[in-house]
């Protein structure tokens, strides 16, 4: 199987201008996501690349050293700049086109390279899934500060719930399951029943192309999740489950969110060094 990873890197934010440049503690924001693409794409059969829509980010990429490809800055969702990055870097390499394509968010700084790894990996043993996305199994602690959030960030933070083969039967803004019992659930275990989505996403070609022709879904529009428009047309996602991540947080926006990684990497250290340490 061969897999393609695309880490769209948009220029024209409205919220946070030339956002894939901006340094944070002393690298910028595109330098760390590519150093996950590059600890996850050690094997022979992996690759990959970065979507850029501006010069000026070819430019940085040309610095860094990363595998560039220009797209169209008026393609309207991370999963179309994804399949256009995938289409350009095979006619650029005259490579084939890949099997598997995963959309490292640029914005995310803090992925675990093992959360790509382990898409990958299902993705190569999993037979009949068309997406791979990961879920992280909150304890009782996580969940009542999930809930807690919620109470004035309602449409932040997914959950998913998923059947005893992986397999996502839903998502949503609020929080699933609704629990019965809960006292006695939480003195039998330090788990939870809730899983919480994290937004990254593997596809197979065919279904990330097919995503791309799909009109939006009715319970989509609702949410505000895009992966429910794949379950709308009878598609299936595998939900793999992953460990939480030692640093977190679910992207950097706006300038206050690159200042909060500042601190959270001052307070726990870079995990730009360790992935050095491991290439």
């Amino acid at each position: 199987m061969r897999a393609l990873i695309t880490i769209p890197a948009r220029i024209g934010s409205t919220r946070f201008p030339q956002k894939p440049l901006h340094l944070i503690a002393g690298r910028s924001l595109l330098q760390r996501v590519v150093q996950i693409a590059k600890t996850a794409a050690r094997a022979d059969d992996v690759a990959f690349v970065v979507a850029v829509d501006d010069d000026k980010v070819a430019a940085h990429c040309k610095e860094i050293g990363a595998p560039w490809v220009m797209t169209d800055p008026d393609l309207p969702s991370g999963s179309d700049r994804a399949l256009a990055a995938a289409h350009v870097y095979c006619e650029k390499t005259g490579t084939a086109l890949p099997d598997f394509v995963l959309n490292l968010q640029g914005d995310a700084p803090f992925t675990p390279p093992e959360h790509v790894e382990v898409l990958i990996e299902a993705a190569r043993n999993t037979a009949g899934a068309d997406v791979f996305t990961p879920v992280i199994q909150l304890d009782w602690a996580a969940l009542d500060a999930l809930r807690d959030h919620k109470q004035a960030h309602p449409y932040s933070g997914t959950t998913c719930v998923r059947n005893g083969a992986g397999e996502a039967l839903w998502f949503s803004k609020q929080i699933l399951p609704a629990i019965r019992g809960e006292n006695d659930l939480r003195a039998g275990s330090d788990l939870s029943p809730v899983l919480r989505h994290i937004g990254l996403y593997g596809y197979r070609f065919a279904a990330l192309q097919r995503f791309t022709e799909l009109g939006k879904g009715h319970y989509e529009s609702l949410e505000g999740l895009e992966q429910l428009r794949f379950l709308e047309n009878g598609m299936r996602i595998h939900a793999a489950l992953v460990a939480s991540p030692q640093l977190s947080m679910s992207g950097v926006d706006t300038p206050a969110d690159a200042q909060l990684a500042e601190e959270l990497i001052a307070r726990h250290g870079d995990p730009y060094d360790v992935l050095e340490a491991r290439l």
